[in-house]
């Protein structure tokens, strides 16, 4: 394949705003259709949303979809119908697999069970939640549905790409996804800090937060810019001030 690098800036992506949220979509999402714009690889959602206190998304359905939720500041209580419930805060890999059916709810509320981290209790439902929720394809459909969290804040050291979700072989990722062509890595890198990217016959790199160079792209990338890969990877990543950058490496794409 010919390899190519497209720079999409934070401000073109599309975007659904309430009083309660602020969504922007990579790709086509609800009402925001663009058919020229519907995945990357098999890379079909990539939603980076800001949901107020005590707000969010009630039980709905979905099917046929691996789906990984990817929290960057405050807390997500999520509840399905496969009786898993909980919160969702930065540092925990959580991972969804829609299969034949499943219904859930996501919402930034108060956990009445109560929330501890480091032996601390943390309060829910006070602040916004600042997460990215992303849907791959699976290899499958109509498989059982399943559910899997995983803490890897521990992991996460300044100056490291780790494998937070994958189904290849190759990586023993914290959290197993059902499609064996791609992984989800995340970066934290303090101002400086580098990382080489993994072999990307299609790759999505997001700025989470911060500014970071990215060696094969000529212009600096900001907090909500990414990068779409065709036919590349092992280039460098740079962080320019401290940054959390999101990768996914797809080794198929939508049709193959």
């Amino acid at each position: 394949m010919s390899p190519h690098r497209d720079l999409f800036r934070s401000d073109v992506r599309s975007a659904t705003s309430l009083d309660w949220l602020n969504s922007r979509h990579a790709f086509s999402f609800g009402d925001n259709y663009d058919p020229t714009n519907t995945h990357h690889g098999v890379l079909m959602v990539h939603n980076d949303e800001t949901v107020q206190p005590q707000h969010g998304f009630d039980t709905h359905p979905h099917r046929n979809m691996e789906i990984v939720t990817w929290v960057l500041s405050g807390s997500l209580v999520h509840q399905d119908s496969m009786d898993h419930s909980g919160v969702i805060y930065p540092g925990l890999a959580q991972r969804m697999s829609a299969g034949s059916g499943v219904t859930h709810s996501e919402r930034n509320d108060t956990w009445r069970g109560g929330l501890v981290r480091g032996g601390r209790p943390v309060a829910t439902g006070t602040d916004p939640v600042h997460y990215i929720q992303m849907w791959v394809l699976p290899d499958d459909t109509d498989t059982t549905p399943g559910y899997e969290q995983l803490d890897v804040a521990d992991e996460l050291r300044p100056g490291s790409l780790v494998t937070v979700a994958s189904g290849m072989p190759a990586y023993d990722s914290a959290i197993r996804i059902a499609n064996s062509s791609v992984a989800f890595h995340v970066a934290r890198l303090d101002a400086g800090q580098s990382v080489t990217l993994p072999d990307l016959p299609w790759g999505h790199v997001f700025v989470a937060s911060g500014s970071a160079r990215l060696e094969s792209v000529a212009d600096d990338l900001g907090a909500g810019d990414t990068i779409r890969i065709t036919g590349g990877g092992g280039e460098r990543l740079t962080a320019i001030t401290a940054a959390e950058v999101l990768v996914w490496e797809m080794h198929r794409a939508l049709g193959d």
